[in-house]
């Protein structure tokens, strides 16, 4: 496979996708962010003082989202047709986890946008978070699934 970001002179480009079709697409994307036993009580009953903590981090993910290309230098601006992100606390773990769902009927995909709605939110439970715990851990973000495109749908092994 050819990387396609690379002009005759191997320099840095943005890719044509003028010729390729509108498509729907869609893109699933999760991330977790690991958080001590008294951090992870205080956003479960509110005590944040900064505010409701999971309530803001899905605002700046979506926020996140819509400011893709400004962030990711070769990414095209996609119109998207929607955005969701779903936080939850998962006891196990001790651990918030974020899912975000992007999608848009366009030329290109939305996996950028779906990862970076994830990345913006798990940096901004860690901003509500830092006055109480500085020693919080963001990971394992990765794409979960995308459909539509000329590559086809992609599935993560679970």
């Amino acid at each position: 496979m050819d990387f396609t970001h690379f002009n005759d002179q191997g320099k840095a480009r943005m890719v044509d996708v003028s010729e390729k079709e509108v498509t729907v697409r869609t893109a699933v994307a999760e991330g977790w962010i690991y958080v001590s036993e008294e951090t992870f009580a205080l956003i479960k009953s509110g005590g944040i003082k900064k505010g409701d903590v999971l309530t803001v981090a899905q605002i700046a993910g979506i926020m996140g989202a819509k400011r893709t290309p400004e962030l990711i230098p070769m990414c095209h601006p996609v119109a998207m047709t929607g955005a969701d992100l779903k936080l939850s606390l998962d006891e196990q773990r001790v651990a918030v986890r974020i899912e975000a769902v992007v999608k848009t009927r366009a030329v290109t995909g939305v996996e950028m946008e779906a990862l970076t709605a994830v990345s913006v939110a798990a940096l901004t439970v860690y901003d509500m978070c830092k006055a109480v715990q500085r020693d919080m851990k963001i990971g394992e973000i990765r794409l979960l699934h995308k459909t539509g495109g000329v590559h086809g749908d992609y599935h993560a092994a679970l």
